[in-house]
């Protein structure tokens, strides 16, 4: 369960954020996960519950939003959000295409107090 892990991660770079700014508590902590990131939201919550108690973020909801597979395409210039793992221009067809959004996790938004 690697979600663990990435759990961990996130509650660290909450607490120094919150150290930063002085802050005692973090109350929301907002995260955006890409479709092809190869994080399960679910199981990330669930990880999330667990292990926040004791921490700064001990009272904080977490709030994930989930975000699609987004490609260009490079002959075309078409931007568009793929719902099949088929990594094709859906305007010319092209195969030429780079990945813009959707395979990665960040943390976007923390309200503290």
């Amino acid at each position: 369960m690697h979600e663990y892990s990435i759990v961990q991660a996130l509650l660290t770079q909450c607490e120094d954020i919150a150290t930063q700014n002085e802050a005692t508590s973090v109350s929301s902590i907002e995260i955006k996960i890409g479709a092809m990131s190869g994080v399960e939201s679910h199981l990330l919550k669930i990880a999330f519950d667990t292990f926040k108690e004791g921490t700064i973020c001990d009272l904080a909801e977490l709030i994930i939003h989930k975000q699609p597979l987004k490609i260009k395409c490079n002959e075309c210039g078409n931007e568009i959000e793929l719902s099949s793992p088929l990594y094709k221009c859906t305007k010319c067809e092209s195969l030429d295409v780079k990945v813009i959004d959707g395979e990665d996790m960040y943390l976007m938004r923390l309200e503290m107090e």
